[in-house]
This record gives C-alpha cells, structure tokens and sequence, in this order.
C-alpha cells in the first residue's frame, strides 16, 4: 500500500467526521438484515461497525446487550457487569442504550462514578478482584472499536474471567442477537434513560483510584520515581486521558501529558498511512506527533482510545516496532521477576521469531497461539503464562507476586514497563533492544495486504499442510507448515511456512475482502521481500488449484 500525501499531518476541516449526523444515524439508520454487513458480527474483538452504514446502531447494542442479558441469567452470573466506554462519538449513546436494556433486564450495572471513561484494562482487572472474593461472579461489556476511525463503534464482551470472550460464547451471543433484531426487536426490554440512572441496580463507583492503586503490584512505580525517569504521555484523546495525572500524583513520577484533547472528531490526530484519522499508537504516522517530541523525554508513550494497546516511543531510537518491544519487555520481565520457571510466554504466530529466540535464550516455555488475545486469557488467568502479547502492540503479563493482574491487553502497564526497564537498567528499550539483536540477530518483519474474495478467503481458511507442495521458500528449505498452532493446537484459520531463518503467515481478514501476509527474515531486508514475493505466489497457486 502506497503512503499517503497527507500521512502524518493533519486532517483539514472537511474531512473530518461529521459527529451530529453520525450520532443521528445511530438512531435513525436501521439494519437490513439481508445485508450481511449489516448483521451483527463478533470478530476477534468484538461487533464494529459505522452508524452510518447501518453497521453499528441502537438496534445493534439494545439486541447484543438483551443477547448478553440472557446468556448470564442462563449462565447463573449474579454479580454485577462492568460497564465502561471509550471517546469515540458512538461510544456515548451506545453506553446509554446498554445502560437501559441492562437495568430493564435486572442486572446490577457498575459504572465510573462520574459516568466518565473506563479503559479495557480497567474493566478486566475490576473482574478479576471481584470474582476473586465473590461466589456471585462478576462481567463486563466495553463499548469501544479500539484504534479505528472516528466514525466506528464498537462493543466487546468480558465473562468472568475478565478476558474477551470465547468464540463459542461470542457466537451464541451473536446468533441471538441476530435474531432479536430479524424479530423486529419485541424481545428487548429496555427502561428510559432517567429510569435507568435512578435505578437502585446502578452502582456508580471510583474506578479511577482502584486501579491507580493497584498499579504498584506489577510495575516498580517506586524505581520509576527515585530514578526521576521523564515520562511523555499522549493517550490520544482517549479512554485514559484522567488516569495518567492520578498516577503522577499517586506514585510522585515525573509524567507530562502533552495533549490534554478529548474531540470525537479526533480533530487534532494526524492521518495514518491511508490517510485517514486512526488512533494506532504502533503506527509511526498517527504517532508523529509525539515522535516529534522524543528529545524531550527519556521515554514517551502512547495508547489507542480504550487503552489496550501502547506505543513506545524514545531518544535513541524513535517510535519502537511493537514486534521489538514485546521482545523486550519479555527478556526484561522473565530475568527481573521471580515467577515460576514453568511459566509461559504466550506469542501469537504471526509475531516476532525474535520472541522464540529471547524464549531459547532465557530457557523459558514458549506458547505459539492464532492471532487474537483471546487465546492468552486462560493462562493469565490460572497463572500458568508469565506473558501474553500481540503483534499489534497489545500485551499484560503477571501481577509482580505472580498472580493475575489482567486477562485483556494492558495499555498502562507495557507503558509503564518502559520507563521501569531504564530505571533499573539504565537502557531505554531501543538500547536493550539492540543489545538483545546483538547477541540474537536482526529481525526484518513486515506485513501486506491482497484483495480477496468471500471464496478465496474460505478456502485460505481452510488451508492444511498438505496443500502446500512447494519445497523452497526465498531459496530456503521449508522445514514447517502449520495449519494449527503448536501452543494449543487450534487452527490458525490460514497457513504459517517457515524455514531456518524466516516465514511467513497468511490468513484473511474478518472484516474486510482482504488477506493478509506477515513475514520475517534474520537474513535481510531483500530475503523478506523475496519471502513476501514467494508467499503471494504460493497463495496464488492454492486459488489456482480451487479454480478460483
């Protein structure tokens, strides 16, 4: 994909999103459930949509949360659900619209006190201190769409385990949902507005201070502080914007948010590579601003708007690839904490091969999953992995005593890690990083898209090692082909082929006529493009061969 002309800078006032209008086709856009884009669809983080295309409205949230509703009454959950939501534009009337459906339903809904916003991470961890103490078990519903643009909504489910829902619990859900809304929506019940914030079942509660509290049981806060490490903060006019300044005060780090903005529009981002307004904190175009400000700071980070992802930026080496970090923060976490040596460390396939070298390094277990958090919650939650992280810049990892802090993606904490790695080591992450590559060599990763039918995306699905007949791979033997992956053997719903230094992964896109190819080489730059080249041949041949 070519880059932009407007990549980095901002967006002029015409592109921008036109927030009453969105707002309003939440309400009066309805979904035509003959148009499968219009159906409510569960991916690896939930439904998302844009109100208007008619993918993410009243009827969407009202039937998800009625959905939701019954599923915990038919699974005994009697404690209360966690509700929280991010800045985007859609997140506020969908929080309303939950709110109302989960007190007509009889749940007990728990809320920040001042009806502000509650990052992921801070739902998943008031779940897990509930249910640790609690026989009436605990959930939660997040309404954001992560990273995506301005115009997108989105809700995800947390069951008691604090993490994102299984796929099997997210189809029933789903299907139900569906369903209610093919019904012409008689099965919802759903109380006013007023009645629901009147609602003795409504618990407003301080979830700022609890978490800020707690932070100091998995990151060295008190290193962090007697080092004086300067701290930037950019959260992207997000979820978090309120959190930061009660962990200055609350630990006496020296932090400073340089943009203080909370705009829907999301006005003040600069535009990703595709020109358009994206709050990825791993994207060095969204990030330029505060990559602009890296002199100012010995390490300055970044979230996405519900603040389950992080984006590290520093002196020596700028904006780090999230690949990189995770390699660091992994080494860092397993040589600076006394966890049990059986403790995992949990990758998704299509992250760094630099991961399984720190692993070997280190002699520590390795669990290779599919792509999606999904796969690390049970071993978050038993305790059984030390760390579980994504090539999308998405990681939590063990409380310091070796207990479960989160089963979501933790924003705050891989942040946080950061500044604890130089204040106990003396090295940003870039140094550590290139300290590590020293002793383990470079990886060069990258990742392209190919248009794709609904055909051609089923049969990549469905790909096993037997489909693939080739022998070379960029002039390497392919010493593996995986269908499933080796960490719980579920299937990857694509292909991994890797030789002795490089592989690549294909899988296709759930939400888009896409697929996607990751790849890395420890050769060169040329060898990944030579991986990439052979890659997209291979797959042009398995579509060949289905006479596709």
């Amino acid at each position: 994909m070519s880059v932009h002309p407007m990549a980095g800078k901002l967006a002029s006032a015409e592109d921008r999103e036109n927030i009453p209008q969105l707002v309003s086709h939440y309400y009066l856009k309805q979904p035509d459930m003959m148009e499968v884009s219009q159906r409510v669809t569960f991916g690896t983080s939930g439904h998302r949509g844009c109100a208007s295309k008619s993918s993410f409205n009243e009827h969407h949230i009202a039937a998800i949360c009625q959905a939701i509703a019954e599923y915990r009454t038919e699974q005994g959950f009697q404690g209360p659900l966690f509700l929280g939501k991010d800045t985007h534009a859609l997140s506020e009337p969908a929080f309303a619209t939950a709110l109302t459906v989960l007190i007509a339903n009889h749940v007990t809904v728990a809320i920040q006190s001042d009806q502000g916003f509650t990052p992921t991470p801070v739902i998943s961890r008031l779940i897990i201190e509930h249910n640790k103490s609690s026989e009436q078990q605990a959930d939660g519903i997040i309404i954001t769409p992560s990273h995506n643009p301005p115009a997108d909504g989105g809700i995800k489910y947390n069951p008691p385990h604090g993490g994102p829902a299984e796929g099997e619990v997210t189809a029933i859900i789903e299907k139900r949902a569906n369903d209610i809304i093919a019904r012409g929506m008689l099965d919802v019940r759903q109380a006013s507005y007023s009645q629901a914030l009147a609602s003795p079942l409504l618990q407003k509660q301080d979830f700022i201070q609890f978490y800020v509290e707690q932070l100091s049981q998995v990151v060295d806060m008190a290193a962090i502080a007697k080092a004086g490490v300067k701290i930037g903060v950019d959260p992207l006019g997000g979820s978090g914007i309120h959190y930061w300044p009660e962990i200055a005060k609350t630990y006496q780090v020296d932090l400073h948010i340089v943009n203080q903005v909370v705009d829907p529009s999301f006005a003040f981002m600069p535009l990703d590579k595709d020109g358009k307004i994206r709050m990825d904190c791993s994207s060095p175009y969204a990030m330029s601003g505060l990559i602009a400000m890296k002199d100012k700071f010995d390490v300055a980070v970044g979230n996405d708007p519900d603040f389950d992802r992080h984006g590290i930026v520093t002196s020596s080496g700028g904006l780090m690839n999230p690949n990189h970090y995770l390699a660091v923060a992994i080494h860092y976490l397993m040589t600076h904490r006394s966890w049990p040596a059986t403790c995992k460390i949990g990758k998704t396939l299509v992250s760094s091969s630099l991961i399984d070298r720190v692993a070997q390094l280190i002699d520590s277990p390795l669990a290779e999953v599919p792509v999606g958090f999904k796969w690390f919650v049970e071993g978050l939650h038993q305790a059984s992995y030390a760390f579980g992280g994504e090539e999308s810049a998405g990681a939590s990892f063990l409380a310091k005593d070796g207990s479960c802090w989160t089963t979501d993606k933790d924003g705050f904490i891989m942040a946080l890690l950061a500044a604890e790695i130089l204040a106990v080591t003396g090295k940003d992450p870039h140094q550590y990083y290139l300290e590590l590559v020293e002793q383990l060599g470079q990886p060069y990763y990258g990742r392209v898209e190919a248009v794709a039918t609904l055909e051609q995306k089923k049969v990549l699905t469905s790909l096993s090692a037997e489909d693939v007949t080739q022998e070379l791979l960029a002039g390497e033997k392919i010493v593996h082909v995986l269908s499933h992956a080796p960490g719980n053997g579920a299937a990857i719903g694509g292909v991994k082929v890797t030789t002795e230094n490089g592989w690549f992964a294909a899988r296709p896109s759930g939400t888009e006529d896409i697929y996607k190819i990751y790849a890395e080489s420890f050769i060169s730059e040329s060898h990944l493009q030579a991986i990439i080249t052979d890659a997209k041949q291979l797959i042009a041949q398995v579509f060949k061969q289905s006479n596709l």
